[in-house]
């Protein structure tokens, strides 16, 4: 067992995402999980990712506030407190808050599958 206090979290940035911190709960690098990875997002208003694919399966559980995820399609899936989200791998998605709150995401993923 391996237990990660807040306080000792590290932020990481994440590639194409913006006016937010992302902080590494569990990693192979930090507690040496092997087939999945968790950290904590915090979104100021008006932070998000870019539209991008997913390289693996992930999880989102919304804490608080409030995120819009748009599909490849356009369409708008808003996620409140103890919302969930499965995004298979392979699956684009953009990440915008749009209000004036910060909001605050656990994720959960898979590590991507080695490829050769």
């Amino acid at each position: 067992m391996k237990l990660v206090k807040l306080e000792e979290a590290k932020p990481y940035d994440p590639p194409k995402h913006f006016n937010m911190v992302a902080l590494r709960l569990h990693h192979r690098d930090t507690t040496g999980t092997k087939s999945f990875w968790v950290g904590l997002s915090h979104y100021l208003p008006g932070g998000g990712a870019e539209s991008s694919v997913n390289d693996s399966d992930k999880v989102y559980v919304m804490l608080s506030g409030k995120l819009t995820i748009i599909t490849e399609d356009g369409k708008e899936i808003v996620l409140e407190p103890f919302d969930s989200l499965y995004i298979e791998a392979g699956e684009k998605r953009a990440i915008i808050n749009k209000t004036n709150l910060p909001a605050t995401m656990l994720v959960i993923s898979a590590y991507p599958e080695k490829k050769g």
